[in-house]
Formats: structure tokens, sequence, C-alpha cells
């Protein structure tokens, strides 16, 4: 791939956005590859989990290219806004758990690329905003929606508004990240809890995260939707067999 680094090791795919000279903002060319990888990452068996990160030390991804967007109408614009979302949406709903692993700034479609991910760690030098109304636009790959239901309505409203960017700490006191660390162990953390995440019955996982998304859907009912999950893992060799190693106290003898 020609915007795109990849690497699967132990059922981990990592996915490193690599545009480093360019602070690996977001173009035509990574949104055509990344959603082709999604489309690979959905069916490979040998995928079990995806960590999303930025090349080079500066940057996970400090927006979209920008020079993309001045000859633009109003119907490509939001064609432009409709791919974003659609490329984010698969990640957000992928069964598959995947973490971005957020090295530097992570601004505007940066930002929305990171919140679309189930998990987000962050490095101590990462800096998170949606500056886009610097540039008279507003979020358009999901962000006014992700970022209110990460932080709240309120503090969200702020953040897009004033388009102030926020460190890493911040992130974490808002719950916009679940962890900080030193950029040199950022990779480290990150791996050791995708590895805590695939210990469990992967199945079980695809499910918490359908549940947790479905409280988001306005067409299904959250709670109906959990009832209905919590039905199909009964009839699981997946539940069967953990279940049996807890009583058995043993460890489950394999991973479907």
């Amino acid at each position: 791939m020609e915007t795109l680094l990849t690497q699967l090791d132990n059922g981990i795919l990592t996915i490193t956005i690599n545009r480093p000279d360019k602070l690996n903002a977001l173009n035509n060319t990574v949104f055509e590859e990344l959603n082709a990888l999604v489309n690979d990452i959905y069916s490979n068996p040998e995928i079990h989990g995806v960590i999303i990160t930025g090349a080079g030390p500066k940057a996970f991804v400090a927006g979209a290219d920008i020079s993309e967007f001045m000859s633009l109408s109003n119907e490509e614009g939001s064609s432009l806004a409709k791919r974003g979302q659609d490329v984010f949406m698969r990640i957000e709903n992928c069964r598959k758990p995947v973490i971005a692993a957020v090295n530097g700034f992570a601004l505007g479609g940066g930002c929305e690329l990171a919140m679309s991910c189930h998990i987000r760690i962050a490095a101590t030098n990462a800096k998170f905003g949606q500056p886009e109304v610097n540039l008279g636009i507003i979020p358009g790959y999901g962000g006014t929606q992700r970022l209110a239901q990460l932080i709240g309505k309120g503090k969200a409203m702020e953040l897009m508004m004033s388009a102030e960017m926020i460190s890493a700490e911040q992130a974490l006191q808002l719950g916009l990240v679940n962890h900080v660390t030193e950029p040199d162990h950022l990779m480290e953390k990150t791996t050791s809890l995708m590895n805590t995440i695939l210990s469990k019955g992967p199945g079980a996982v695809g499910k918490v995260i359908a549940a947790v998304n479905a409280g988001y859907d306005n067409t299904v009912n959250g709670y109906d939707e959990e009832v209905r999950l919590f039905g199909e893992c009964f009839n699981t060799d997946e539940m069967k067999e953990r279940v049996t190693a807890f009583l058995e106290k043993r460890k489950a003898a394999f991973r479907k």
C-alpha cells in the first residue's frame, strides 16, 4: 500500500498511517486503502485484533489533507464526509477489537479516526482537538457525534466551537482516552491491553462491541439488543468450553 504500513503478529494487525512528511494527514488514498484493509480485517480469520497508529513521533493523524478541499462543491463536500463516516463506522462496528495508539497530534479527522476505535491509548505528547471551525467547516467524519458521546455534550460543544487543543492528560480526565503512557511505552502498553482482550472469548468480545454500539443506534433498542446477544452466547462452543473450564478451575482449551 502507498500510505499504510501493516504488520500481523500473533493475531494482532498493526496499521500505521504512513505519511509522516504530511503529519499523516488523511487524503483520498488513505481512505481508499483503509477501506480495503477493513474488508480484510472483517474477513481474515488470522486477524484477531487491530492497532492503529501513525508514523513518526509527531502525529497520529494531524487531520484531513486540506489541499483536497479547495475545489469541492457542496455536493462533493457531503460525499467526502459520507465516505469518511462510512469507513469510520465500519471500524467502530468491527466485531474484532480495535485500539488507537495515539502518538502526537490527533486533530480533526485524526481525532475522529481515534474516536471510531473501541479504545484509545495516548502517549504523553499526544494532543487532541477538532479545530475545523478555524477553516470555516465542521467535523465531518462523525466527530460531532462521537465526541459528545465520549465526553458529554457541553464540553464537546466547547472544544469544537473554540477549536481548542487538549493534552493527553486532559483527554484522560474527560474520558476521551483510556490510558496515558510515555511515548517509548505506547506500543507496549497497547499490545499488552490487546493481548488481555484477545485472551477472552472472541465471540463474547464481539457481542460486547455490538451491544454497546446499539445503545447509540437510533434504529434499535440497546437493551433489547443486549438480551438478544446474551441469548446467542448460550448456543456457542466458546461459552460451553469457557464455562466448563471455569467450573473445572482450568484455562479454556481453545480460541474460536
